[in-house]
């Protein structure tokens, strides 16, 4: 049996299509959700949506500060795991978040259980990230690591990672495949746009380095209102009461957080992303977007070397600059695997686990 921790909006969307890949192989896995997102359209929808199967159990640890969140998930964990020791052959885990780094504690110091790391060997080589941490960790702790690309394969040679290591490509752009489909057939665009006009902009903003500093936040509020289409601005929960306060152009349009299907549907038929998240970056170049990234650094550097992602930061001037910059659609050339990622880690966990 495979235990699989996760706890977050982008992990559920992973687990998706590797949840799917397992049960294919006849692989059992237990799911574990953290409750590290609670809100309705950032956690149980996905279920309803995407059809993961049922969790086991849900820790519903919330949001707190990230030592007292890592540590409860630590415990709540820990004590899952050794009431089904005896069955459980590895731990799987995605990403960066907390749960990542909480699954990779536990199941490190609970040998001969294996670490499963998907989406390992990204870095931004920002140690100002708690994301940046939890993957160094985990990568280090883990046995069993599945790439996204070669240099993510590259990074973790450097690091002397003692793991197996596969580049397997990325199980995101499995969902994106399967999930467009049902996106462009069941979600009303319309009913999701409060303006009539065809181009607009979608804007996702969240991550404390801009949300959380004042000056960096209203510099990409100015850099938004000079774009002379409409913003969509889906608002992560976090953010309403530091938007309560602002006065936003009349260009930026701010909605509830939308489900994955709204997501792909609105990525379908925007002109242009503007984005501080790291997979929304990727989802945009299989869309053929051009992505402005509101960071100084990204994990995703070949949608940046291929032209299609610019790093901008909270400047106003690059923004703009961006913005007016479009990439040629010639130029694309297929990133990150063929669309059969899950399919790959699932036959391989079985031939690592079970052969």
């Amino acid at each position: 049996m495979i235990v699989t921790i996760i706890g977050a909006r982008p992990q559920f969307i992973k687990a998706a299509v590797v949840s799917k890949a397992l049960v294919e192989l006849g692989i059992e896995e237990k799911i574990i959700h953290t409750g590290q997102h609670y809100d309705e359209k950032m956690s149980n929808v996905f279920w309803e949506e995407l059809g993961i199967p049922p969790y086991e159990i849900n820790l519903e640890v919330g949001s707190k500060k990230h030592g007292a969140q890592t540590a409860e998930m630590i415990q709540k964990i820990e004590a899952y795991v050794e009431s089904k020791r005896e069955k459980i052959k590895g731990i799987l885990l995605y990403g960066d978040t907390n749960s990542t780094l909480a699954g990779s504690l536990v199941a490190s110091k609970m040998k001969p259980l294996k670490v499963i790391h998907v989406e390992a060997g990204l870095r931004s080589f920002n140690r100002h990230m708690p994301e940046e941490i939890n993957r160094i960790v985990t990568d280090h702790l883990s046995d069993i690591l599945f790439c996204s690309s070669q240099s993510s394969v590259d990074q973790l040679k450097k690091e002397s990672v003692i793991g197996h290591i596969y580049e397997v490509g990325d199980v995101m752009y499995d969902a994106v495949n399967a999930f467009s489909p049902i996106a462009n057939r069941t979600v009303n665009l319309q009913s999701l746009l409060p303006f009539k006009e065809k181009d607009f902009a979608l804007v996702t903003i969240h991550r404390p380095s801009n949300t959380d500093h004042s000056q960096n936040l209203s510099n990409i509020i100015e850099a938004l209102g000079a774009i002379q289409i409409p913003c969509l601005w889906p608002v992560h929960p976090r953010n309403n009461t530091r938007l309560e306060t602002l006065s936003l152009p009349k260009n930026i349009f701010t909605i509830p957080p939308v489900s994955y299907l709204e997501m792909l549907k609105l990525l379908e038929h925007c002109k242009v992303v503007l984005t501080d998240s790291g997979g929304l970056q990727k989802e945009a170049y299989w869309k053929k977007k051009q992505c402005i990234t509101l960071r100084k650094e990204t994990e995703w550097i070949e949608t940046v070397r291929e032209n299609w992602n610019t790093i901008v930061g909270p400047n106003p001037d690059k923004i703009k600059a961006a913005f007016n910059t479009q990439p040629k659609r010639s130029t694309w050339i297929p990133l990150y695997g063929h669309g059969d990622a899950a399919q790959k880690i699932a036959q391989q966990l079985k031939t690592s686990l079970y052969s």
